[in-house]
């Protein structure tokens, strides 16, 4: 079965209907701040709409996804940490098993890690307003053709040139931190069925600098996947970006969403996603 061609045997998949929200057509460029904008300035210009999907089950498909076919993979791997809200510990354990993963995963033969973010999600809360970091509720790419070589000029400037003459991923390792994850999974969009036409390059501003990501807008041709009561040693690996032109899935929407299956008691989502760079010469 290619993911691509065999729309049976996909639909055939276990899956759950959610709602994603996506980007609303709009005139002007997307904007977001990620802190308290200029008095009478919105946080956001972007109006998202909801737009109910399947989500299939990618288990039975983990064999057949990987990162350049559909821009994701699953993995496993049981980390040594013990506490992921420890940054000293996730940074002296965590990023070197990371690193780890990355490189055989991709063949990349340096992995370049540049920040993490943990999630705890509180009911209510809004995500960047001084509390736990909250899941993402609407489709969008955490960068694009233009702003992932921007980061390596950003974060290393003195090697960018050479390292740019090679070929450049931006890929973020996510897990869940508390296991089985129940509640605000995360899905993932099989790369090859978005079109560019539907990639809106967003600016996401920052107190000292303006990144670039890209905003989705809907197409019924998408094509959903999940982990469902993804555990704490499984870790979903999602290409925000690629230079190579010669593999079909560069840039992958994901988003958080409401399962409809998940208990009422279930616990908040606890996550963990490690953002890198991975160089190919």
């Amino acid at each position: 079965m290619t993911l691509q061609t065999n729309i049976e045997a996909i639909a055939a998949l276990p899956h759950v209907l959610a709602d994603m929200n996506y980007l609303a057509p709009m005139a002007a460029r997307p904007r977001n701040y990620t802190f308290d904008p200029p008095a009478g300035v919105p946080r956001s210009n972007s109006r998202h709409e909801p737009h109910r999907v399947a989500i299939h089950d990618a288990r039975p498909i983990a064999d057949k996804i990987s990162l350049d076919a559909t821009g994701f993979a699953l993995v496993k791997h049981q980390s040594a940490v013990r506490d992921f809200f420890d940054d000293e510990e996730v940074r002296r354990i965590y990023y070197p098993e990371v690193e780890r993963i990355l490189k055989e995963a991709t063949g990349a033969y340096r992995v370049h890690i540049f920040d993490h973010t943990t999630r705890r999600r509180v009911p209510g809360a809004e995500d960047r307003n001084g509390g736990p970091r909250q899941p993402v509720q609407r489709v969008h790419i955490d960068h694009t053709a233009r702003s992932g070589p921007q980061r390596v000029r950003d974060l290393l400037p003195d090697e960018a040139d050479e390292l740019l003459k090679g070929r450049v991923q931006v890929i973020n390792l996510w897990r869940p931190v508390r296991s089985p994850l129940l509640d605000s999974p995360l899905a993932v969009c099989d790369a090859t069925s978005v079109g560019a036409d539907q990639l809106v390059p967003s600016d996401l501003v920052y107190p000292h600098r303006v990144g670039e990501t890209y905003s989705v807008t809907y197409s019924p041709a998408h094509r959903w996947y999940y982990v469902p009561q993804m555990r704490s040693d499984e870790a979903l690996l999602l290409k925000c970006s690629d230079t190579s032109t010669a593999v079909p899935a560069r840039f992958t929407p994901h988003s958080a969403f409401v399962d409809p299956t998940t208990p009422r008691d279930a616990p908040p989502r606890e996550s963990i996603e490690v953002r890198t760079l991975a160089f190919h010469r």
